[in-house]
């Protein structure tokens, strides 16, 4: 009951939502054609929940939390629906310093609050090879931001497909198409939800 009421609420404006996708080389598509790129593919799985959007590539391979702060302001649009924070993989990848990258992702979501976009926060989690303690740092930066910010959180933008080869490409570290087709599938429902919170709020 509450999804479909989610649905109802993103769907409810006539006007079609503008989504924007702001992170690295997984939401932009590495080694994928367009059309299986993670933009493309959840346009499509949006429509087929109802909910009219177009979704707008941001994303740039090899981009950290640094880069993505450093080129904020002159890359996102004047306006948009929602914005997807999707950044921290090659942070963690690089064994970089998890307090700079809860610093840059802070400084983010902020600025995004105060140019009044709605913020989903994709988690990504540290890779296991850099230990327990790295990773338990690195981790809890995504909750205790998207709680910081009041924004939606989809835990980990790479669950059901991270380590899973036939879901993945040679390097295996970029998703394949039916791999970003799990991802769009499970990430689609909080999408959705930002939207309607976005929509309750009165944001762009």
């Amino acid at each position: 009951m509450l999804v479909a009421a989610l649905y109802a609420a993103a769907a409810a404006a006539d006007d079609p939502k503008l989504v924007v996708a702001f992170g690295d080389s997984l939401s932009a598509g590495y080694g994928l054609s367009e059309a299986d790129a993670f933009p493309a593919q959840l346009e499509g799985a949006l429509a087929a929940l109802g909910v009219t959007a177009t979704v707008v590539n941001a994303g740039v391979s090899g981009d950290t939390t640094a880069g993505g702060l450093a080129r904020l302001d002159w890359t996102l649009p004047e306006a948009a629906d929602l914005v997807i924070v999707e950044l921290g993989s090659n942070d963690g990848l690089r064994g970089l310093d998890p307090e700079k990258t809860g610093a840059n992702l802070d400084a983010i979501l902020t600025r995004l609050d105060e140019r009044g976009f709605t913020a989903l926060l994709a988690g990504m989690l540290a890779p296991p090879n850099l230990g327990p303690e790295y990773g338990a740092t690195f981790n809890a930066i995504y909750p205790a931001l998207a709680e910081k910010h009041d924004v939606v959180l989809y835990p980990f933008f790479l669950a059901g497909v991270a380590a899973v080869p036939e879901l993945n490409q040679a390097d295996g570290i970029h998703p394949n198409a039916q791999g970003v087709a799990i991802i769009v599938e499970r990430l689609a429902p909080y999408v959705v939800e930002a939207l309607a919170r976005g929509q309750a709020g009165g944001g762009t």
